[in-house]
């Protein structure tokens, strides 16, 4: 038992901790790039491959329900395979992905390769924290994690403005060979450098945990994904349909986990009251940002008459700042502790959203900028610490299933906040249309749909003073270092 212990130690002493993190690093920041760079592309690739607006939001959704299939597997995987085994798949799935869109000659060869990119990412990101949550010692996760976050969050914010610069002067093929090289490198790096730090335990594979969670989390995701687009929005059968399997089978999926001896995702951790409060405001949170993100730059085309490019630049001081906060607010974490980091930051985001549910079409620019940058400096102020926390207080053995839910969690809250903002957004835009005096006149288009963003607005700042009521229970766990 002493020479196993012994062991252990001298195995976590060799651990070099910055080329495994420079490979996770790289690897994620393409995955989470490749996330939104195409979103700038989709009106070109409407033209060029000749598909509906409808066809090709599959680009999204599709991207959308592999990850949410894929990511509540990941605790088993990575309870399955080891670190090198694991990295070397997820970047070999993204590389194969990515080369494949690159050549794509149509709109089915294109969502094949969205959908192997989304493999790649959708077991990469509870790698990625379950390694930190191995490598790091507890007093310095809020640091390692908030280096990660600056990966999760710079990536998609600058991955509008970069693709919207390379469509305007390429073409969208060259998104993804300029994202080649770097996950070329991340792989002969990693395969250089990883080294096998988590633990194999190979708990028995049930295929009927598989089948019930592949359907419940894929047709929540599925169903909210659908809820807002489309004819029918929340009456459409497909939506309905796909939102009772979903439910019907998460409720089985989690009666089976909990009469299992060793289930799928040990659903214990949420008798960790910090953990399951941390997941909550991380939920709150991806409900916050995904939503925002979806109105801003619908509002910014639609309500202010700016350019796609433009929209992305605008929003890009916003996420590159968040991005830069990231680091300095897992540091203050870790010397102050999360309650002094989430109260404020949930405050200062509830402020900012109701500015926002007051936008006109004759705000400005620099208003924007602004708001937009000061509630992504509250996001980061949230996200990281509530996240870490609630890691911190589950044992070892199970961080595999508490990233699972995590990463999981957030899949769905970012399907859930997007297909209601829209809903809300579109009702309040139908009401103002039908209010008006010459609803035909296209002059009161951009004020009809500021209208609607409006009022989504409003349910987006509900969404955060639930998430400060929540904040104000959170407290620091206690770990052994």
């Amino acid at each position: 038992m002493q020479a196993s212990v012994l062991s252990k130690q001298a195995e976590a002493k060799e651990v070099k901790v910055l080329p495994i993190m420079v490979s996770l690093l790289v690897s994620g920041f393409i995955g989470m790039f490749s996330e939104t760079a195409l979103n700038m592309a989709l009106s070109d690739l409407m033209k060029e491959l000749q598909v509906s607006a409808a066809t090709v939001q599959w680009l999204t959704t599709g991207y959308l329900l592999v990850l949410g299939i894929l990511v509540p597997v990941s605790g088993l995987l990575l309870q399955w395979f080891t670190t090198r085994q694991l990295f070397t798949a997820t970047v070999c799935f993204s590389i194969l992905g990515t080369f494949i869109a690159a050549i794509a000659p149509n709109f089915s060869i294109l969502l094949l390769a969205r959908v192997i990119q989304a493999v790649g990412t959708g077991l990469l990101l509870p790698l990625m924290f379950n390694t930190i949550l191995v490598i790091f010692p507890p007093h310095k996760r809020g640091a390692a994690m908030g280096t990660i976050g600056l990966v999760i969050m710079f990536a998609p914010a600058i991955g509008p403005t970069i693709s919207g610069l390379v469509v305007e002067h390429l073409n969208w093929h060259w998104i993804f060979w300029i994202s080649l090289p770097f996950l070329l490198f991340a792989l002969v790096f990693g395969m250089a450098y990883m080294q096998n730090v988590s633990t194999i335990t190979k708990p028995k594979i049930d295929p009927l945990s598989i089948l019930l969670s592949t359907i419940g989390f894929g047709g929540i995701v599925f169903g909210f994904s659908n809820a807002g687009e489309g004819a029918g929005g929340w009456t459409s059968p497909t939506v309905i349909i796909s939102l009772i399997a979903g439910l019907i089978s998460l409720l089985l999926f989690t009666t089976r986990q909990l009469s299992m001896e060793r289930p799928m995702i040990n659903l214990r951790v949420f008798k960790y009251p910090m953990f399951t409060m941390g997941l909550l405001m991380v939920f709150i949170c991806m409900m916050v940002i995904l939503s925002s993100m979806l109105l801003l730059p619908m509002y910014l085309q639609g309500g202010l008459a700016l350019s796609g490019f433009i929209a992305g630049l605008l929003l890009s001081p916003g996420g590159i700042i968040n991005g830069l906060m990231s680091p300095l607010t897992g540091r203050l974490f870790d010397k102050y502790g999360p309650r002094w980091l989430v109260i404020p930051g949930f405050v200062l985001v509830s402020i900012i959203l109701w500015f926002f549910s007051d936008v006109t079409t004759t705000s400005t620019v620099m208003t924007i900028i602004g708001l937009h940058t000061c509630l992504m400096i509250g996001i980061s102020m949230i996200m990281m610490p509530a996240q870490t926390n609630g890691l911190n207080q589950l044992p070892r053995e199970l961080y595999p299933d508490g990233t699972a839910i995590m990463n999981t969690l957030q899949q769905i809250a970012g399907a859930i906040g997007t297909a209601v903002a829209v809903s809300i957004m579109a009702a309040g835009q139908h009401d103002y249309l039908q209010n008006a005096k010459d609803p035909a006149n296209l002059a009161i288009i951009p004020n009809a749909l500021t209208a609607g963003v409006q009022q989504a607005f409003v349910f987006t700042m509900i969404v955060a003073l639930v998430g400060l009521v929540c904040a104000m229970f959170i407290k620091r766990v206690k770990v052994k270092h």
